[in-house]
Order: C-alpha cells, then sequence, then structure tokens
C-alpha cells in the first residue's frame, strides 16, 4: 500500500519518528548566524528600511499572500545577497519526493505500507549542484511554527547529505533560520527569530546572515 503526504501536513513529530530526526543542543552546531558576519554597507542599510516601510504599509490594507511576500520582501533580500548572480542560480517549484528508502518505519505489518512524502520547494539557491539553501515563504498571518516542519522535509530531501543544508522560513515580517546535517544522523538547530516589529530594522541582520550562507561554499 502507498500512502501519499503532503510536505506541508508533516510535523515535527512525525519527521522525529520516521527520519530520526533530531534537533542539536549544542551550542557550536548553528553559529553560521552569530559569528563573522559580513558587513552591510550604509546604501544596504537604506534599502533595507525602504524595504521594511514598504511592507508595513502594504500590510495596513489587509494580510499580505504568499507571492506578495515574495515580491516585497524575500526578492530584494535575494538580490542584496548576490543569490541571483554566478556561482549561484535560482529554482523556484522544485518538486520533491521522499520514499520508504531513507525513512525509518518500525512498525511490523504483514503489509508493506510505503510512505511517499511530495511537496514543492517555493525557492532553492544552488552553487553548482549543491542545495545551499531552502526559503520557504508563507503569507503574513501564517505562523512560522507551521513553516518548520515543511522546510525541513524539503531540507531531508537534500541530494547531497554529505553538506549541509540551511533554509531562511518567513511570513514577511518574521525570520528564521535553520541548519540541519545529516552526516551520521540527521540534526537541526534553529536560529533567533527575528522581527520587522521591532525598533531596530532586523532585516539588516537577516541580510548579513544570507550573506553568510553565501560564502560558506566558496
Amino acid at each position: 500500500m502507498i500512502q501519499v503526504i503532503q510536505a506541508q501536513n508533516a510535523t515535527l513529530a512525525y519527521l522525529k519518528k520516521k527520519f530520526a530526526l533530531q534537533q542539536s543542543e549544542d551550542d557550536q552546531f548553528f553559529t553560521e548566524w552569530l559569528n563573522n558576519l559580513p558587513e552591510i554597507s550604509e546604501l544596504e542599510k537604506q534599502y533595507l528600511n525602504r524595504v521594511k516601510t514598504n511592507y508595513l504599509n502594504v500590510l495596513e490594507n489587509a494580510p499580505l499572500l504568499e507571492d506578495a511576500v515574495k515580491l516585497v520582501v524575500l526578492s530584494p533580500l535575494l538580490d542584496l545577497a548576490g543569490f541571483y548572480l554566478p556561482p549561484f542560480y535560482i529554482a523556484t517549484e522544485e518538486s520533491i519526493e521522499i520514499s520508504e528508502e531513507i525513512i525509518i518505519d518500525e512498525r511490523e505489518s504483514a503489509e508493506e505500507t510505503k510512505e511517499i512524502i511530495k511537496g514543492r520547494i517555493d525557492v532553492l539557491v544552488l552553487q553548482d549542484k549543491l542545495w545551499l539553501l531552502i526559503i520557504e515563504s508563507k503569507r503574513s498571518n501564517f505562523s512560522l511554527a507551521k513553516a518548520i516542519p515543511q522546510a525541513l522535509t524539503y531540507m531531508l530531501a537534500n541530494p547531497q547529505p554529505n553538506y549541509p543544508v540551511y533554509s531562511l522560513v518567513l511570513n514577511g515580517e518574521d525570520f528564521q533560520f535553520i541548519k540541519l546535517i545529516q552526516e551520521d544522523k540527521p540534526m537541526y538547530a534553529l536560529s533567533e527569530r527575528f522581527t520587522l516589529y521591532r525598533r531596530e530594522n532586523e532585516l539588516y541582520k537577516v541580510l548579513s546572515i544570507l550573506k553568510k550562507i553565501g560564502q560558506i561554499l566558496m
């Protein structure tokens, strides 16, 4: 029997059971969002101030849908981070499928159940054939807590599991980074959550982290 599960319906509990996924408690596991971040120029800060203002102004009329979040917030960030230029390239709506071959199923049954998780990655940043950054963009009133399991599902589908992969989940006003390593067993960690509702423009930090991730494989 084949059971198809949509990636957006996967929960953390499901991923932990089926993939033996664990959250790292090591403070040194994910330091890329903390240490030696690239500087942001004054011109970039001015641009990011405008991005923040644009988003908050547009939001006054109604909650932004996913496409609007990508247009108003995500696209400028990817541009400033250099992800539209070589050696990077962007793939959108990339299909993924994870089958039972890499799912740990402890159930004993006379009839085998093959579980397949399917989904589409919103934005995938690649360098050569290596997955570098997975971006999951949601509408403005969508909780990031629900987006994180979906992003982790896509990260587990990375065809080069010997390399770390990063993810950014955002809903326009909140941003959070994820790191996943699968060398021995799949381990992940989360960054702090950044928000546009603080007085300081936290897009500065988000851009710095994006630039740092872009340097990882350089």
